[in-house]
This record gives C-alpha cells, structure tokens and sequence, in this order.
C-alpha cells in the first residue's frame, strides 16, 4: 500500500475558536486587499489612468500571490512556521500604507505588489490552520475561513462609498490600524499552531493512504480544476474591477450607487461561500462543484441583457450559486495529494489570484476597445467551463483503498 507521512494530524475536537479567529483575520485582509478596486474610480479620474493601467495594478497584486502562495504553501509542509501569520499581515499594514502615499501609477504598482506578498503569505498558512483546527469537519472549516475573506471583499465597497470615495485616497492609512487588529489575532492563532506541533511531534506518525488514481487522472483532474478556477475567478474578478463602471456605462449611475451594487454582489458571494462548505461535507464535493459552477450559467447569460433592476438580480443570483464551489475545489484538490495541504491550498489560491489578474488586465485592455458592456457579455460564457467537471474522478475512487 502506497503511503506517505502527514507531519501534523487534524484536532480530534473541532477548535471553533480558533477557525473563527483565522476567518476573521482573512476579512481583515481581504478587506484592505479591496481597498485597491475600491480606489479604481478615483484613481482612474486622478491619474488619468485607462482600464488597461487598471488591470495592471490587479495584475501587479494578483499576479504575486500567484507566484508565491504554492512556494509558501510547500515550505509550510515542510517547515511549518506558526507566526508566519502575523508576519503576513504585518506585511499588508505597509502595503496600505504604501497605498496612502503612493503618488505616482509607479508607486501605485509597487503598493499593489507589496499588498499582494502578504496576501500570498497568509492564504496557505491559514488554510492549513483551519483544516488542522477542523476536527474532520473539513467543509465546514474551509468555508468559514472562506467566507470570512468574501465578508471582507463585501465590505470593501462600504468602505469606499463611506470613507474612501469621499476622504480620498489618504483614507486608507486608516486601515493600517484594522491590520494591527489581524496581527494580534494571527499572533493567538500562532500560539495555537505552535502547541498543535509540539503536541503532534508527540504522537506516532499517521499515514495517509493515496489516492488510487494513476498518474495521467491526477494531471487531468488538476487541469480540470484549473479550468475550473478560471471560469469562476476571471469572472469575479472581472465584477470586483469593473462592475462598477459596467452600471456607470450602462445605467449612468453614481460611483458611490454603483459600489453599493458592487456590495450586493460581494456578499452574496460571502453567503454562498459559507453554504458550499457544509453541503460538499454532506452531499459531496463534486455535487457542488456541478451543482455551482453550471447552475450559475443561465442567469450569467442573462444579465447583460436586463434592465437595472434585474441586473442587481441576477448579479446577486449568479454570485450565491457561483461562490458556492470555492471550498468544495480546494478540500477536493487536497484529497487529491494528501499529506500537502500547504503546497495544494498555496496552488489553488495562487492559480485562482493570478488567472482572475491576468483575465482582468486582458480585458481592461478589450474593454478601452469595445466598450464595458460588450465584455460582460462575453464573460457571461465562462461558466460554461463547469461542463469539464464531468472528467474529475468521483469522490469514491479518492478514498478506495488498494488491497493489502
């Protein structure tokens, strides 16, 4: 029977306090992550910046938590470091501030880059926190780490509607304080992790049965996975940069109208995220990968075509079903290599991040050629990828052991 080693086991009891800690600490960096879009309108009027330099200044923050988090991930398997946590939050405060004072399209991208290392360092570490913490609970754990993130991402354009858009952009140095408030709560989530490995050093090693699937399946099925992540994440980060002048092009709305949608749309996502955990642990994951990613299709293709009422609808529709497959993917992706729950969330995040960047800066750039409605249109297609959820093995082959 092939095996491998798993360094550290799951908490026999689920650690409420502590998941709940790690979510709040991802709304606190997904919150001053979104400061960045928040800022895009004013920005864009200030630095007479086109939607290309917009995505851009996306990609410039995606791009390296795409590179890193899969680096970070595997050192984390290997050498897991409890107050990396804190560190990475320490890390978004600077990104903040660097956003406040940055006074140039230069300094705007070294901001977004800054923000986005500390970004890459948090995700994998506190995924494998809340696996750990989980007690077997793994979709429950997944999403409420999760769903703490999409609460942030939701608040963000409140936060540019009431403080941000009316302050300017200086504002967000308010928000280093807010990062003040992660690190001290990474700071206890690290002590945690420290006693969790000294108390797991302790115990035999647990051995942690592979996947009976071949070689060829596996690279299918993270193909598969990846395809998958891009439908779902080219087309929400597409919403979170330019949604709002989607409604200002379309409809004619106010900026600060048009982020309140942008709220509505966020944290529907926030709430689907939350509800696709605890599905997936009891009807499984693949059926909420279906069920998510293609269900959302109909309503996407309809959007375009509505008028504003049934856009904010439809938008809202489209976020619940869409957000719903993200924990149901990573805690899928996991069971596929066990014993690299770091190196594997570092994966999927990074993926996520740097495939929904590089869509957003390729169609900004389509967008200053054919307007921001057409390009909605055509991301309303990109559900249609579900379809390939149809080659992943199905969850029993994962766990079917090999005789002996």
């Amino acid at each position: 029977m092939d095996a491998v080693a798993s360094k550290a086991r799951p908490a026999v009891h689920t650690s409420h306090n502590i998941i709940f800690a790690v979510s709040a600490a991802h709304l606190i960096n997904d919150l001053i992550q979104f400061l960045l879009p928040a800022l895009y309108p004013l920005l864009k009027v200030n630095y007479e910046l086109d939607y290309f330099q917009i995505g851009l200044l996306t990609l410039a923050q995606q791009i390296t938590a795409c590179l890193l988090q899969p680096i970070m991930g595997l050192y984390g398997d290997v050498k897991p470091k409890p107050y990396l946590l804190a560190v990475s939050l320490a890390i978004v405060g600077v990104g903040v501030l660097m956003l406040a004072t940055a006074s140039s399209f230069l300094l705007l991208l070294v901001a977004s880059a800054v923000l986005g290392i500390g970004s890459a360092l948090f995700h994998p570490e506190a995924s494998r926190v809340s696996r750990l913490a989980s007690g077997g609970q793994l979709g429950f754990a997944q999403s409420t780490f999760q769903v703490g993130g999409n609460a942030g991402t939701a608040i963000g354009p409140l936060a540019a509607a009431l403080i941000v858009l009316p302050l300017g952009q200086a504002s967000t140095v308010w928000f280093a304080l807010v990062a003040v408030l992660g690190i001290m709560l990474l700071t206890y989530v690290g002590r945690w992790y420290a006693a969790h490995q000294r108390l797991a050093a302790t115990r035999p090693v647990m051995a942690v049965i592979k996947p009976s699937i071949s070689r060829q399946r596996l690279i299918v099925a993270f193909a598969v996975i990846g395809a998958l992540l891009l439908s779902k994440y080219v087309y929400i980060e597409t919403f979170k940069s330019y949604y709002t002048f989607f409604l200002i092009e379309k409809f004619g709305l106010p900026v600060q109208d048009a982020q309140f949608f942008l709220f509505a749309f966020l944290g529907a996502i926030a709430v689907g995220t939350f509800f696709g955990g605890p599905i997936g642990d009891r009807f499984g994951r693949l059926a909420v990968i279906w069920g998510s990613i293609v269900g959302a299709l109909p309503f996407a293709l309809l959007m375009p075509y509505a008028d504003l009422t049934g856009t904010i609808v439809l938008s809202v529709v489209v976020g619940l079903i869409l957000s719903s497959a993200f924990s149901a993917i990573v805690v899928y992706a996991q069971e596929l290599v066990p014993g690299k729950v770091g190196m594997i969330s570092g994966f999927v995040f990074g993926f996520a991040f740097g495939i929904g960047a590089i869509g957003a800066a390729v169609l900004g750039a389509l967008a200053d050629r054919i307007g921001m409605v057409q390009v909605f249109t055509l991301c309303a297609f990109l559900p249609m990828l579900g379809f390939l959820t149809i080659f992943l093995p199905r969850t029993a082959e994962l766990h079917r052991k090999e005789p002996a």
